[in-house]
């Protein structure tokens, strides 16, 4: 009668080939995963950095004064941009308080962080404090929601930035100045149309698409405007003060990450949402930093090496961010 059962090296050979094809499927499988989000990655990050680089090498040839374009794209482009966002499509106001007021909290949790550090290294702290609050978010963070999640990431994007651009106009404003009056803050035209637009939207009054045509014509001309004009200013910084522009652009990133982790356990907020989150958190310095200071005259030359040298730095950190997303957040969604 035969023997049914494995002897015991028959066995162990059988558990070894087992073994062998699961860590080769494993290894398969994981390093299709990284070649995937590496692609991913590649294919976020260097459309911003191809366009960037053409402002630089725009700005090296001619030497333009880029002041009317980016005034042009703040005071038209971008608030087309913003209303046509808040206002058509599926966005919805009630659907994203949880993310403006997580927005408010990272501005604020970074700023008292970046105080104790300002105090405990000697840093001025009119030239630490706001760029550490402040972030790129509309530069680079409503570019790169676009091109690293698509247009299904703009709106909660377009949140961020509103809230941030305007908590930069007011509080910002009022840090480096304290005279800085409420009303010429509410003048400005990304902060009385996205008001405006928020009132619309709350009211659930649609324009007639005669209006939102041309209004997202104009609207898509701001983001590669933007990217491309960061490239022109990046040319043209002064990098003197290299080194609390390095401190900044490395402690940045740091403390925001920092905040959303310590956050991220009492956020409920969709997938989508959170990656804005967490992109906020990880973004460089505004470029409205440098403009806040050198109109109050705060350490305009320090501002301009943290705005360079911090975008220098995000070329690290913000590919580690999407890392992230794409693998622990997205794939819950």
């Amino acid at each position: 009668m035969p023997d049914l059962h494995c002897r015991p090296a028959d066995a162990c050979t059988a558990q070894a080939t087992v073994n062998a094809v699961q860590l080769r499927y494993t290894l398969s499988a994981n390093t299709s995963m990284l070649f995937e989000l590496s692609t991913r990655i590649a294919s976020t990050v260097f459309p911003l950095i191809a366009i960037v680089l053409a402002g630089v090498l725009y700005a090296r040839k001619y030497k333009p004064d880029f002041r009317v374009p980016n005034s042009i794209n703040m005071d038209v482009f971008l608030p087309a941009l913003l209303f046509s966002i808040l206002v058509g499509g599926d966005f919805q106001v009630q659907a994203m308080g949880s993310l403006a007021m997580a927005t408010a909290a990272i501005i604020a949790a970074s700023g008292l962080i970046a105080w104790g550090i300002a105090r405990l290294i000697g840093w001025p702290l009119t030239a630490f404090v706001p760029p550490m609050m402040f972030r790129n978010s509309g530069n680079v963070g409503l570019p790169l929601a676009v091109f690293a999640f698509g247009e299904q990431a703009l709106p909660a994007a377009t949140v961020v930035f509103v809230v941030e651009n305007t908590l930069h106009f007011t509080l910002g404003a009022r840090m480096l100045n304290p005279g800085a009056k409420l009303l010429q803050v509410l003048k400005t035209p990304v902060v009385w149309v996205s008001l405006l637009a928020l009132a619309f939207n709350f009211c659930e009054l649609s324009p007639p698409t005669l209006v939102m045509t041309p209004l997202r014509m104009l609207g898509e001309v701001s983001i590669p405007l933007m990217v491309f004009g960061l490239g022109v200013r990046l040319h043209n910084a002064d990098l003197r003060e290299w080194r609390i522009g390095l401190g900044v652009g490395i402690a940045a990133p740091c403390v925001g990450l920092l905040c959303f982790m310590i956050m991220r356990p009492w956020l409920d907020l969709p997938p989508l949402q959170m990656v804005a989150l967490l992109a906020y958190a990880a973004l460089p310095p505004a470029v409205l930093n440098f403009m806040l200071a050198e109109k109050f005259r705060q350490y305009p030359a320090k501002m301009a090496s943290i705005v360079a040298l911090s975008h220098l730095v995000a070329l690290i950190s913000l590919p580690l961010m999407l890392a992230w997303a794409l693998v622990y957040i997205i794939p819950h969604s």
